[in-house]
């Protein structure tokens, strides 16, 4: 079992890199969006959701920067 100062390191690195996942997407899909002349802020933010969901399911393999 893992202890509780591991997962809380975890939890900070895993938030960070779901936060900057969030903000790639919605500006990827704001910039294509703007490209084609409107944009849907409902999938803007349903992308960017889902983005940062898989981010998180994605840490749960392993994070290099917390050790084990």
């Amino acid at each position: 079992m893992k202890s509780k100062n591991y997962w809380l390191c975890w939890l900070k690195a895993a938030g960070v890199r779901a936060v900057k996942t969030v903000a790639q997407t919605a500006v990827a899909t704001i910039g294509t969006a703007a490209a084609l002349g409107e944009v849907n802020w409902v999938a803007v933010l349903s992308a960017s959701a889902l983005a940062g969901v898989l981010s998180l399911l994605t840490s749960l393999a392993g994070l290099p920067e917390v050790e084990a």
